[in-house]
C-alpha cells in the first residue's frame, strides 16, 4: 500500500505492523453532520476495511473536542449546557456515521474526560522548556521547536494568516512570537474551568489532541488523519507540542482529506450552504450517498451537485440488479483492479469504475457463477451491502 505523506509531499509506501494505531480527528459536536465530515471519514473507512482484508488489526481512535471556541459560545447562543448540547450532536454524529456504515473507532475519548493527561503533558512543555506562562495563559514557544512548520511547508506569512482565520490570535501581544499557540487559558466568565498548577483554566485547542492521542495509542502512532482544514494550526501545532515533550517522531504517516464545496461555493456555516447528512437520508439510500462521495479522490476537494445523489442511487441499482444474478463474467481481473486501486492512495473513484465495470460484465451474461459473489466481497471490502434492494426514501 501507497499513500501520500502530507509531510514528506510525496506518495510512500505505508508499511505498519501487524496492528496499525490510527488517530483520526473527530468533531466539535456543536452542529449537524455535513457532508465533509462524511467525505472525510469515508477515507479512512476505506483504508481501514482495506488493512484489516490485508490482516492487520487496525486500532482507530477518533476524539470528541467537546470543550472549544467554537461549541461554548454555540451553547451559550442556544441557552443550553455545553456538554447538554455536544451529547445532543454526538448522538446524532454517531447515527449519520453508522447509516452510511462507518466503522466505530475503538476509543472515542472526550477532552472535558482527558483534563488531567492535558494538564501533565502541559506541565511537562513547561518543565522542558517549551512553553511559559504569562498573564495567566500557556503558550507554546515555537522557537524551541526547529522543525515547526515542516508538516503544513507554508511560509511564515501564510502561517500567521491562517492561524487568525482559524481560531488563533496571532496579535496578542503577550506572545513572544505570533505562531506561539494557547496551550492552557484562564475561562471566561460562565465557561468551564479546571484547576491546574499553572492556573484555574481551559485547554487549549491543539493541546487536547496530543493528549487524547499518545493516551490512548502511545507516543507515536502508524497514521495520523484529517480534513486539510486542520493541517495548519491544528496538526502542525499538535506535532510539535508531541515531538517537543517526547523527543519522538508522532506520527510516522500524515494523511488529509480535502474539502467539499456545494454548488460551486466553499461549504460553510457562515455562508448557511452546509449539507447535512441527516437531511440526505430521508431522501436517499444511505449506500447511494456513498457511493457518490466515493467517485471523487480523498485528495481532490470537488463540488458536491444535488444530482449526485441521482448518480448514486443510479449505480446502486446497478450493483445490486448485479448481485442478484446467478452467473457472470471471470470476476478476477476486477477484482485485481478494485484492490489496485485502494492500495494506491485509495484511489476509490477507479476501485468503483471497477466495481461497475464488473455489475456491467455480470448483467452481460457468462457462466462464472462466483462472479455476483465477488461483486458482493467487493462491494462490501468498499462498504457496501448489496444483499438489500435500493430503499426509496422521501422527505416527511
Amino acid at each position: 500500500m501507497r499513500l501520500y505523506d502530507t509531510a514528506r509531499r510525496e506518495v510512500v509506501p505505508f508499511e505498519p505492523g501487524p496492528v496499525v494505531r490510527m488517530y483520526v480527528c473527530g468533531i466539535t459536536p456543536y452542529d449537524s453532520t455535513h457532508l465533509g465530515h462524511a467525505a472525510t471519514y469515508l477515507t479512512y473507512d476505506l483504508l481501514i476495511r482495506r488493512l484489516e482484508e490485508l490482516g492487520h488489526e487496525v486500532r482507530m481512535v477518533r476524539n470528541v473536542t467537546d470543550v472549544d471556541d467554537s461549541i461554548l459560545p454555540r451553547a451559550a447562543q442556544m441557552g443550553v449546557p455545553y456538554l447538554e448540547l455536544a451529547e445532543a450532536e454526538l448522538a446524532r454524529f454517531r447515527a449519520d456515521m453508522d447509516a452510511l456504515g462507518m466503522r466505530p473507532p475503538i476509543a472515542e475519548p472526550r477532552a472535558t474526560e482527558s483534563i488531567p493527561q492535558i494538564v501533565s503533558l502541559v506541565e511537562q512543555l513547561l518543565d522542558g522548556g517549551h512553553a511559559y506562562l504569562t498573564h495567566g495563559t500557556v503558550y507554546f514557544d515555537i522557537s524551541t521547536f526547529p522543525g515547526f512548520g515542516e508538516l503544513s511547508h507554508y511560509p511564515r506569512e501564510q502561517m500567521i494568516r491562517l492561524a487568525r482565520a482559524r481560531g488563533g490570535n496571532p496579535d496578542d501581544p503577550h506572545r513572544r512570537d505570533p505562531l506561539d499557540f494557547v496551550l492552557w487559558q484562564p475561562s471566561a466568565p460562565g465557561e468551564p474551568a479546571w484547576r491546574a498548577p499553572f492556573g484555574v483554566g481551559r485547554p487549549g485547542w491543539h493541546i487536547e489532541c496530543s493528549a487524547m492521542a499518545m493516551q490512548a495509542l502511545g507516543t507515536t502512532m502508524d497514521l495520523h488523519g484529517g480534513g486539510t482544514d486542520l493541517i495548519f494550526p491544528h496538526h502542525e501545532c499538535e506535532r510539535a507540542q508531541s515531538e517537543a515533550a517526547t523527543g519522538r517522531p508522532f506520527a510516522r504517516l500524515w494523511l488529509h482529506s480535502a474539502m467539499v464545496a456545494y454548488e460551486g461555493e466553499k461549504m460553510s456555516k457562515s455562508l448557511g450552504n452546509l449539507v447535512f447528512v441527516s437531511d440526505l437520508l430521508k431522501v436517499a439510500d444511505p449506500r447511494a450517498i456513498r457511493l457518490a462521495l466515493m467517485r471523487h479522490h480523498h485528495r481532490s476537494g470537488f463540488e458536491w451537485h444535488d444530482t449526485d445523489l441521482d448518480e448514486g442511487t443510479a449505480l446502486l441499482r446497478r450493483l445490486v440488479a448485479a448481485a442478484e444474478r446467478p452467473d457472470g463474467a471471470d470476476p478476477r481481473p476486477y477484482a485485481a483492479r478494485v484492490r489496485a486501486a485502494l492500495d494506491h492512495d485509495l484511489d476509490a473513484p477507479r476501485a468503483l469504475e471497477a466495481l461497475d465495470d464488473l455489475a456491467s460484465a455480470v448483467l452481460s451474461g457468462g457462466s462464472d457463477r462466483g462472479a455476483p459473489v465477488a461483486l458482493r466481497e467487493l462491494a462490501g471490502l468498499l462498504g457496501l451491502d448489496l444483499d438489500r434492494p435500493v430503499e426509496s426514501r422521501s422527505s416527511p
